[in-house]
């Protein structure tokens, strides 16, 4: 079986491979073909993978190549993981978000917005090609803003996309061990959009054990949601948010701490991956054990600005393991071996929230088999959720809109309806901002 990585020079890609190496099961990827547009870095991953396959018997082959109908043929999994514009495309959207003084995190505000209209354009491309290619593949995408991503493929793809997203596997994780019960066999009721979605109940053999958790300040407090949002806060939701909801109800502390740190997340990141391909080129010592000194250090600090508001504290050993590349190859597993499996997903709404339409991407439970990712059916969305669900869901249609025809206007319009854009004047400056920083963006006119 052939999976092609696209923007397999990426960093996490050892990550996925790791995985793969894992699995010794009939009808297991075979090959790998790593796609990237920099021959640089697919050659420094190229030599952390060969590391990684020393010793393992029945590695999956790898091969790299910078063409993409290559890569494409004959694939039966394709794994989407591009940034376009690189790491110094989201330190500059995260530059200019910030000037103006709103949040310019990656997938969050006005930085996910410039970043979906960058990639949008060049992931509807990637689709097309692969309708033509590979019409029989499965496309997994990683790329951020998920949601938005998968969407804009969807059009194209048809339920043969689905994006994934690692947040709410390890937040239902973190419940569940908090709890005191084995997430494999918790029901986790969680919906929402990519990076905007709550915790309503953690079922384990029928019971909903939530209601204990929110019952426990003590409890509450212990695990890495309950120190970032508070259990006063938890308790009064009613339901356990995703991370990234951070941003949403705490947004002035968070713009804040993130304009007064030395670095941004995003320039922070484009130095030190940097460094890290830089010395993998050099071929001195070992390139896998200079990926796992600089993922540590990554993983350490992911939303340090966030808990450093919060007063959360350094994140525990146990979510510093990553887990995206386990959710995408029990994903693949359950498809290509008829696995049946539950996993949390971003999918084609198809009715499941009613207050979106049926083609709305969303992120919900899923049972998993040969025939794709099936939604579960959800209990509605309490009205605070309902509210910000759909206001950013307005704001994605905005964002594909623009993609879709060039026009500037309805970028703008993507910018000021999002909850954390707080002028139409912002809005417009911020549009002017992002079109000189981003040679991506000359198509908006």
């Amino acid at each position: 079986m052939k999976l092609t990585i696209l923007g397999g020079g990426g960093f996490r890609v050892p990550l996925v491979y790791g995985a793969l190496l894992t699995d010794r099961a009939e009808g297991r990827v075979t090959r790998v073909v790593l796609h990237d547009l920099d021959a640089g870095r697919l050659s420094a991953v190229t030599r952390v993978l060969a590391e990684q396959a020393a010793g393992a018997p029945g590695a999956p082959e790898v091969t790299a190549t910078t063409d993409l109908d290559e890569a494409l043929r004959g694939a039966d999994f394709v794994f989407s993981a591009i940034r376009v514009g690189g790491l110094e495309g989201r330190a500059a959207d995260e530059r200019v978000a910030l000037a103006e003084g709103v949040l310019g995190q990656e997938t969050v505000g006005a930085g996910g917005i410039a970043y979906g209209l960058r990639t949008v354009p060049v992931a509807v491309g990637i689709a097309r090609r692969v309708a033509r290619l590979a019409p029989d593949a499965w496309v997994i995408n990683f790329t951020n803003p998920a949601g938005l991503v998968t969407e804009a493929m969807s059009r194209h793809l048809g339920d043969r996309v689905i994006g994934i997203c690692d947040s709410p596997v390890g937040l239902g994780r973190r419940i569940a061990r908090v709890l005191g019960a084995d997430p494999k066999e918790a029901w986790i009721d969680y919906v929402g959009l990519n990076h905007l979605g709550w915790v309503r109940g953690l079922r384990v053999a029928g019971r909903d054990e939530l209601p204990r958790l929110l019952a426990d300040p003590g409890l509450l407090g212990s695990f890495e949601e309950g120190r970032l949002f508070g259990p006063e806060w938890l308790r009064s939701l009613g339901a356990i948010p995703n991370e990234y909801l951070h941003y949403y109800y705490f947004n002035r502390e968070t713009v804040r701490a993130y304009r007064r740190a030395e670095k941004t997340r995003g320039a922070f990141l484009r130095d030190q991956q940097a460094r890290f391909y830089e010395q993998a080129a050099r071929s001195e010592g070992s390139a896998l054990a200079l990926w796992e000194r600089t993922r540590a250090e990554r993983e350490a600090t992911y939303m340090a600005e966030n808990r450093e508001t919060a007063g959360a504290g350094e994140r525990e050993a146990d979510d510093l393991s990553g887990g995206y590349e386990k959710v995408a190859l029990a994903l693949m597993r359950a498809i290509a071996r008829d696995e049946r499996a539950t996993l949390i997903l971003n999918v084609r709404n198809r009715g499941t929230l009613s207050v979106l339409d049926a083609e709305a991407v969303i992120e919900v439970p899923c049972l998993v088999d040969a025939n794709g990712a099936h939604p579960v059916a959800v209990d509605p969305l309490p009205g605070h959720a309902t509210g910000l669900v759909c206001a950013v869901k307005a704001v994605e249609r905005e964002v594909l809109a623009a993609a879709d025809s060039g026009d500037r206007a309805a970028a703008v319009r993507a910018f000021a309806l999002h909850p954390l854009v707080d002028s139409v004047n912002v809005a417009r400056r911020l549009v002017d901002g992002y079109t000189a920083a981003h040679p991506q963006l000359a198509y908006l006119k």
